[in-house]
């Protein structure tokens, strides 16, 4: 299992009436396959995963699992531990490659209660496991050392690393380098300095559109191309930076409906794209050659 490279967080797309849109979902994910990705990641925050239901989250990944021919990481991450090991459980058993669990939010456990957490979920499994530091939406932020005593569990194997920190990422790698455990960019923006570092992939926003241009992008990394990387980084800056001009997954999945791609409407308390912001998206897209004028 080679957990590396350019690998698309997925949409979530839904119907009109609200429901999982599974024709669309297998569509993307073919659609991102045929154009090089080398993982898929069902079920995590670009996936609205906050309001997807139980039942649903499963859903999704046996869709992923089975349509997929390249790993799938699942996200099954909660802040509710119990929860956590039932969705972590269900991708086991599905064949999902990984799951992708985010630190517990809102709740804002302490060290004891973080390691409590993982340790119980690890315990519960034998998936390999990747622990997802986000402290922008989870108010926590997983420091180095508490990553590397986590990374001593046999199935943590990796972690998704968000916290904007490029310090901390060169500190967690430098603490793990002796171990058999990978960084992953979970920041488009960052992909190229993490990468250097020592990252060895992007679970990425951009690739739901951009996913020939994203994976030429961590290839070059990958073969130390650094001046073609700068230029592929430089290209594909100013759609990145719509890609967050609101609240992810809005952007993304806005502009996954414009250039056709299966999306339908975002799930409250998650609203539409204002005017302005929604003809900056369109202005990116066609500068990026997406989307027709």
């Amino acid at each position: 299992m080679d957990l590396k490279g350019a690998m698309p967080a997925l949409i979530t797309p839904f119907t009109p009436d609200n429901m999982i849109d599974e024709a669309g979902f297998k569509d993307n994910i073919r659609y991102m396959i045929e154009h090089g990705v080398s993982g898929i990641v069902p079920c995590g925050t670009t996936g609205e995963s906050a309001t997807i239901t139980l039942e649903e989250h499963k859903q999704l990944i046996d869709i992923a699992v089975d349509c997929s021919t390249v790993p799938v990481i699942a996200g099954t991450g909660s802040n509710n531990t119990g929860e956590a090991i039932e969705l972590t459980r269900h991708a086991a058993d599905a064949g999902a490659d990984a799951s992708l669990l985010i630190t517990p939010y809102y709740n804002k456990p302490n060290r004891n209660g973080i390691i409590a957490h993982f340790d119980a979920i690890a315990s519960a499994v034998d998936i390999p496991i990747i622990l997802y530091n986000i402290k922008s939406r989870t108010g926590i932020n997983l420091e180095p050392g508490l990553i590397a005593q986590l990374a001593e569990s046999p199935n943590v194997i990796g972690v998704k690393e968000a916290s904007g920190d490029l310090g901390q990422v060169s500190r967690i790698i430098e603490l793990t380098r002796d171990s058999d455990f990978i960084l992953i960019s979970g920041d488009d923006a960052l992909t190229l300095p993490i990468m250097s570092l020592g990252g060895v992939g992007v679970i990425s926003v951009i690739a739901n559109i951009a996913p020939a241009q994203t994976v030429a992008f961590v290839n070059a990394i990958r073969k130390n191309d650094y001046d073609e990387a700068r230029r592929l980084h430089y290209q594909l800056a100013p759609l990145v930076r719509a890609m967050f001009i609101e609240t992810n997954p809005i952007p993304v999945k806005t502009a996954a409906g414009m250039i056709g791609r299966a999306a339908g409407p975002l799930r409250l308390p998650l609203a539409p794209m204002s005017a302005q912001n929604e003809q900056k998206l369109r202005s990116a897209l066609v500068a990026a050659g997406l989307l027709k004028r």
